[in-house]
């Protein structure tokens, strides 16, 4: 690797890479710079805190770990700085060598050893095993299908771009069928509620929504949630083959957005919930009751938000959520995959009261 270079980057130097659009003038970026310019308004990150990891040769950029700090719940009213590390790329050429290894350990190293992981690929379960790390959590991943998807079906099985109309046709079918069936259960049952949308949460919506994160592993403000659920954060490329450059991050695509709403019953609020739309994908990220009672209710009033905006797939991580869904609503299939959380081991926390849940680290 000649002219090899590594650069911890620091939010302080991401806000001047974004004035000088250091990073979003070559065909592959390491995030889109609408994710940066929110990245830069989290007043959790101080100017010398990191935000990631970025490897060069010859200046062209061959390896890429998102990072940056978030704060803990540690118990006793008392919190701690640990960093999220998000995604971890090395490009194809130097798969085999050691800059993926050497680039992950500096971002420990630029983390002070204070590490959370969400989750990670299952390729490089090994290379955690060997580490020093825990798991914190082990949470099974939900995708819903609520039809056939061709698209895809044919991003997986190449071979069947062939039968792409025919696909399409059958598709359609199923959808609309699933959806007749489904349709006539939510109706019928959401009737009496109304949906209050927002882009940031008002003083009342946080209080409900405090009581509900206590035990939450991120320390929760209204601060903090309005900057989670910023639309601001995606790009929309209405025309997306024209758009200049790629990110290794998500966040562009011709059809991404946040939405934000209170389930409203007799003028109270029931539930919060916040979603992100990508193309067919409906991703649950806050899915918040407060009584029980009212739980079959409200996954009522979020598939009939899935259904309006015409997704065709539901991603979580709550499985009470999606075993509600997978029982009184009818379903092609769902695919469920186990996710581990781990900490470093010399990451300050308090495990016994304090859980990862999937609210926790979910910046898609």
């Amino acid at each position: 690797m000649a002219n090899l270079e590594v650069i911890g980057l620091t939010k302080k130097m991401l806000r001047q890479a974004i004035d000088q659009n250091t990073y979003w003038e070559d065909t592959l970026a390491p995030m889109p710079k609408s994710k940066a310019l929110w990245l830069i308004s989290n007043n959790r990150i101080e100017d010398n805190d990191y935000c990631g990891v970025i490897g060069y040769e010859d200046k062209k950029m061959i390896s890429f770990i998102f990072m940056f700090p978030d704060i803990v719940n540690t118990g006793f009213n008392k919190t701690n700085k640990a960093y999220w590390m998000i995604a971890w790329w090395v490009h194809p050429k130097f798969k085999d060598t050691v800059l993926g290894t050497y680039i992950y350990n500096e971002a420990v190293n630029f983390a002070d050893q204070q590490i959370l992981i969400k989750s990670y690929a299952e390729n490089v379960t090994t290379f955690y095993q060997k580490q020093p790390f825990t798991v914190i959590a082990s949470r099974l991943r939900h995708t819903i299908f609520f039809s056939l998807d061709s698209t895809m079906l044919i991003g997986r099985f190449r071979f069947l771009k062939s039968f792409k109309f025919l696909l399409e046709r059958v598709d359609a079918l199923t959808y609309s069928m699933i959806k007749l069936l489904n349709k006539s259960r939510f109706k019928k049952n959401t009737k009496t509620l109304s949906y209050d949308y927002m882009s940031h949460i008002n003083n009342d919506t946080w209080e409900f929504i405090e009581p509900l994160c206590k035990k939450d592993l991120i320390h929760k403000t209204k601060d903090y949630i309005n900057w989670q659920i910023d639309n601001s954060q995606y790009m929309q490329t209405p025309v997306s083959s024209k758009f200049p450059y790629k990110a290794l991050q998500t966040g562009i695509s011709n059809n991404i957005h946040i939405h934000n709403l209170n389930v409203i019953k007799d003028s109270e609020i029931i539930a919060f919930i916040s979603y992100i739309i990508n193309f067919n994908e409906f991703n649950v990220k806050y899915f918040l009751v407060k009584e029980e009672d009212n739980y079959d209710l409200c996954v009522d009033a979020l598939m009939e938000n899935f259904y309006k905006v015409k997704t065709k797939f539901i991603f979580t991580d709550d499985t009470t959520l999606s075993d509600n869904i997978t029982k009184r609503y009818k379903t092609i299939f769902t695919h469920r995959v186990l996710k581990k959380g781990l900490a470093h081991n010399k990451t300050r926390l308090d495990p016994e009261n304090y859980t990862m849940l999937n609210r926790d680290g979910h910046f898609y």
